[in-house]
């Protein structure tokens, strides 16, 4: 008996001597493990940084613009009467001179005939008075007839001559008048829209086409209060006319997106701010040699400004909350701290010009930002 009872004591004391191995070693390795996490969660990872630097940078700003031409004239008879003939179709180019419609008016070719008629007729009176006096001037010298004979003639010749005056001037009148049956291109330039068709009645109140000169065209934009600020203080010259002269040449960008191959010249700004855009008209003139703009167009001027020592940053190195602008800069204990910052984009669409929020040599992370947070301690790697 007693042999047995101690076999059953080494029993229990080996089992209980294997749990406990077991429990230390199954210690062992959760301390091991947790050791491994702990050491993970403390580690300083790497992330690419960038030192801001000044530079020159080049800003491009579009603006809604309208093209006219040079010269958009209406034409519209003088005189009252049929549409004649139409010489000339919708879209043609046209040369100072050119004939354009006629009218078909012939009480001006009537006044013509009557007032040649009337020319005729004071001739011949004038003859018959210079007649008179060349008769009754003896006749006063000699004693016959009186002095005041003659001078009712020379008084009736000078009467007679007016007249003959008065003539040719009612001549000269229906000479223009009958002219004006016949409209003629007063400029180079093309056909626009041609409303009225062959014997329509038209008069002076009457637009029977537009003649556009768009050798060159006006091309007018505006810009806000501000931006017309921005633009005088940013361009060189005393007065504004200086500053008109000394400005960057312009681009205009057509309908389609395109960018028109001949830069242009801003020439004029308005005086007065429209008080209910809040804007002031800029014009500004192409060239068009060979005639893509045309009169009514639209499109977009691009004015071009360099930015004297810019702080440029890439914009992958930004993100926004709420409309507002944010990079993480890196401190001097390496932790990143999140920065408000506003900004201008730049042309390429790549960058962006910090108006204020940073200075020249802060660093910033430039990428994988998404995973930084307030405070966060980094390894920069410029």
């Amino acid at each position: 008996m007693k042999l047995r009872k101690i076999q059953i004591i080494a029993l229990l004391f080996t089992a209980a001597t294997s749990t406990l191995y077991v429990s230390c070693g199954g210690d062992k390795k959760n301390a091991a493990g947790m050791a491994a996490m702990g050491g993970q969660a403390n580690q300083v990872l790497p992330y690419p940084v960038k030192v801001v630097t000044s530079q020159t940078a080049v800003l491009e700003t579009d603006y809604p613009a309208t093209i006219k031409g040079e010269e958009d004239i209406e034409i519209r008879p003088m005189v009252e009467g049929f549409i004649k003939t139409i010489n000339v179709d919708e879209g043609s180019v046209v040369k100072k001179g050119q004939v354009l419609f006629t009218l078909d008016a012939p009480q001006y070719k009537q006044n013509v005939l009557n007032a040649e008629a009337a020319i005729k007729t004071a001739k011949a009176q004038v003859d018959n008075a210079v007649m008179d006096v060349t008769k009754i001037t003896p006749l006063v010298e000699k004693g016959i007839v009186s002095k005041y004979q003659l001078e009712s003639a020379q008084y009736a010749l000078q009467t007679k001559r007016a007249a003959l005056n008065q003539a040719q001037t009612s001549l000269a009148i229906a000479n223009t008048n009958l002219s004006y049956t016949v409209l003629t291109s007063p400029v180079n330039g093309i056909v626009g829209s041609i409303p009225y068709r062959l014997g329509s009645l038209v008069n002076s109140t009457t637009t029977l086409t537009t003649v556009a000169n768009t050798s060159n065209v006006y091309v007018y934009f505006s810009l806000n209060e501000k931006q017309l600020l921005d633009f005088l203080k940013n361009t060189p010259g005393a007065t504004q006319a200086e500053k008109i002269k000394k400005s960057e040449p312009v681009t205009l960008i057509l309908a389609d997106g395109t960018e028109y191959n001949e830069k242009g010249k801003i020439e004029t700004i308005n005086g007065i701010v429209n008080t209910s855009t809040g804007s002031a008209n800029f014009r500004s003139n192409f060239p068009n040699p060979q005639g893509i703009l045309r009169s009514g167009s639209t499109g977009s001027i691009r004015i071009s400004t360099t930015v004297e020592n810019a702080l440029v940053i890439p914009q992958k190195a930004t993100f926004e909350i709420q409309g507002q602008t944010f990079v993480f800069v890196v401190q001097k204990d390496n932790k990143v701290k999140q920065v408000t910052i506003k900004v201008t984009p730049t042309p390429d669409g790549q960058s962006f010009i910090v108006n204020s929020g940073l200075n020249e040599n802060d660093k910033i992370v430039v990428n994988g930002i998404q995973n930084l947070k307030e405070g966060m301690e980094i390894k920069p790697q410029l």
